[in-house]
């Protein structure tokens, strides 16, 4: 796991996520979870190339719960980009690349 992707938990969502001073792309996932693991090298990629403008975070939501209930999560992997402590745009599935970066830059 690289230093640019954080791992939230029940307690430090808030710092992580809500109060960040800029943008926030949570991975809702799970050990578990194919999709979730397909898509962890793509988010290592978007964390690095959007260094500096988004932070990147994961949620393990077999070992924090609580947080994915707060968001309504039903689905892995959920993707939810944060503004201002706002959810303003989710996705749900795992997703290629392109997509990610097109999802992440309308949310921007």
């Amino acid at each position: 796991m690289s230093d640019t992707i954080k791992h939230a938990t029940e307690s430090s969502f808030n710092a992580d996520v809500l109060k960040s001073d800029k943008p926030v792309l949570v991975d809702y996932w799970a050990p578990w979870c194919g999709p979730c693991k397909a898509i962890a090298p793509v988010l290592e990629e978007i964390a690095k190339e959007y260094e500096g403008r988004l932070q990147v975070v994961k949620v393990d939501v077999q070992d924090h719960p609580e947080v994915a209930a707060q968001f309504g999560i039903r689905g892995i992997p959920t993707l939810m980009v944060f503004k201002h402590g706002e959810a303003v745009a989710t996705k749900v599935g795992a997703v290629n690349k392109a997509q990610l970066t097109s999802f992440i830059d309308s949310a921007l």
